[in-house]
């Protein structure tokens, strides 16, 4: 997947959690977790087109873990409504988890790359570390 898809995909996933949330009912719960997941899974694509723009690897890597914390953070609060019972549309809700679940793994994935591609980081991975001291 190309970087403007990703930016594409991350944007449609923060409108339709727009559109989703206009469901919802408007109660004190509701209201919060809304205000939550919005926040969230807006943060989502916003932070990903930072990252895209990142004037370093390093700058990069924590963009890109910011990303995952909010994809994550989008995931427990889809999560929270249906083991609440406020949401009640499931087909919709269960696409949005695994949209959220599938992001979670994409950026999981990306941090994991840019930090092998690191050189700082081979001095954390143990393998190398008692390579070198041999």
């Amino acid at each position: 997947m190309t970087t403007e898809e990703l930016k594409k995909r991350t944007k449609k996933f923060s409108i339709e959690i727009i559109k989703f949330t206009e469901t919802l009912p408007t109660n004190r719960a509701a209201n919060i977790i809304c205000n939550q997941i919005l926040r969230s899974a807006t943060s989502i694509g916003a932070n990903y087109r930072a990252a895209c723009r990142a004037r370093s690897r390093a700058d990069f890597i924590s963009k890109i873990t910011i990303v995952e914390e909010e994809a994550d953070e989008t995931l427990f609060w889809l999560e929270l409504l249906v083991e609440s019972g406020i949401a009640r549309s499931y087909d919709k809700i269960n696409n949005l988890i695994h949209e959220a679940d599938q992001l979670v793994a994409i950026f999981v994935s990306s941090g994991k790359t840019a930090k092998s591609n690191n050189p700082k980081s081979t001095l954390r991975n143990p393998k190398l570390t008692s390579q070198n001291q041999k």
